[in-house]
């Protein structure tokens, strides 16, 4: 449902802005993604990696399975669809029952780049879905990588990964053949093997396989089409439930395989909200004048919004937005949501011209389409990137082996 708008006192007629500051800050440092593998990697002895998830137990193999789009609320929403994960719930986060935070926005790109680096986005400089290149002035596509930049200059950062590889763990990743080679995989996943497996039945028996073939382990594998049944039909949809089945039960085949001294945690990218087609809750930057006033180019997505000014007009552009939907959505300007916290606890130089002169983090179930530059995205019925618990809360579910 669309979040009341408060209503200034006195004043019938006019919404009182959001301020930034009420945004719900992802728990950097103690319970978001990005602190996972530099956790479990501690208890398995790699030097310069600490725990930062308290609440985890260390195990000799690891094994995370990341099912890209299964939000916290999702799986509470759906008992009857996920039997076996609801039967986990009790487990997340080292058996405390509750979630961890995704990271700001919670978009899959940002999302793979904390979890594979240990960094926070204001570090490992993947910010947003697209975000400008201040080389070029373009428009970048962190996901699709286009236009294409060096890899390894726009996130110079080692994967735990490759840390882990190095200290000896027997290191491998079981996803889909397609990304095996992106530039996204070889900045945030990759180090060890890469082993590219088709169906979902394979990589879950391939992971286990992978998990047992060293005394110490660091197993990802991946799962993208709940996120694909979301966009394109929506979260409340027959297909998107289906996919949430199908996966239920790759969850449980890997589970039933695991080795001893194993611990698999289920885990995901970000949530997702359904966003009602109308224009109460699609906001089209294409058709509105007085966003569009001032802006060269718009990033982001749908629900985390990069807006970058033309020469000088940064100021102007903060207070529109502000005035038009800063009822509605947490605007900030880009010095203010880095001072917050929005993208972590610091930002690098690199990063910096990254982020928009205005942020904007959608609270209720809305967007800011681009019907004419965006119109896939535009098209989507489930969004994702800000910081609402639909979107931003991830499961932590474990399941542990025996010790011998």
């Amino acid at each position: 449902m669309v979040q009341p708008t408060a209503v200034a006192q006195g004043w019938p007629d006019e919404p009182v802005p959001l301020d930034p500051a009420t945004a719900p800050l992802p728990e950097y440092g103690s319970g978001s993604l990005a602190d996972l593998l530099p956790t479990l990697v501690a208890g398995q002895g790699v030097a310069g990696c600490t725990p930062r998830i308290a609440e985890l137990t260390p195990a000799d193999r690891n094994c995370v399975f990341l099912i890209d789009g299964l939000g916290w609320e999702q799986i509470l929403a759906h008992p009857d669809e996920a039997p076996y994960l609801t039967s986990l719930l009790g487990s997340s986060r080292g058996g405390t029952g509750r979630p961890i935070t995704a990271g700001f926005p919670a978009t899959t790109a940002t999302s793979l780049a904390s979890v594979g680096t240990g960094q926070f986005p204001g570090t490992h400089g993947l910010p947003g879905y697209t975000v400008r290149n201040p080389a070029t002035g373009e428009l970048m596509n962190q996901l699709r990588w286009k236009p294409w930049a060096p890899p390894q200059v726009w996130q110079p950062y080692p994967t735990v990964f490759r840390l882990a590889d190095e200290a000896g763990i027997h290191t491998a990743q079981v996803s889909s053949p397609a990304f095996q080679d992106t530039p996204l995989t070889k900045i945030a996943l990759s180090g060890g093997t890469f082993h590219g497996r088709l169906t979902g039945e394979e990589r879950m028996d391939l992971a286990a396989e992978q998990l047992a073939a060293g005394d110490r382990s660091l197993v990802y594998t991946y799962y993208s089409e709940l996120d694909g049944a979301g966009h394109r039909f929506g979260v409340a949809s027959d297909a998107w439930q289906g996919q949430l089945m199908f996966v239920d039960r790759l969850v449980q085949r890997l589970a039933e395989q695991l080795p001893p001294r194993s611990a698999l945690y289920v885990t995901a990218d970000h949530g997702m909200v359904d966003i009602p087609f109308d224009e109460d809750h699609r906001i089209d930057f294409d058709e509105d004048w007085e966003l569009r006033a001032g802006v060269a180019l718009l990033g982001g997505e749908g629900r985390a919004r990069h807006v970058y000014a033309v020469p000088g007009a940064a100021s102007d552009v903060l207070t529109c937005w502000q005035e038009v939907i800063g009822d509605r959505f947490w605007v900030a300007s880009r010095d203010e949501a880095i001072a917050l916290g929005w993208f972590g606890d610091r930002i690098d130089e690199r990063v910096y011209g990254r982020i928009g002169d205005v942020v904007a983090a959608a609270q209720g179930d809305l967007a800011i389409t681009a019907s004419v530059n965006e119109p896939n995205e535009s098209a989507m019925a489930g969004m994702h990137g800000s910081m609402t618990p639909a979107e931003q809360l991830v499961p932590l579910l474990e399941v542990r082996s025996e010790a011998s």
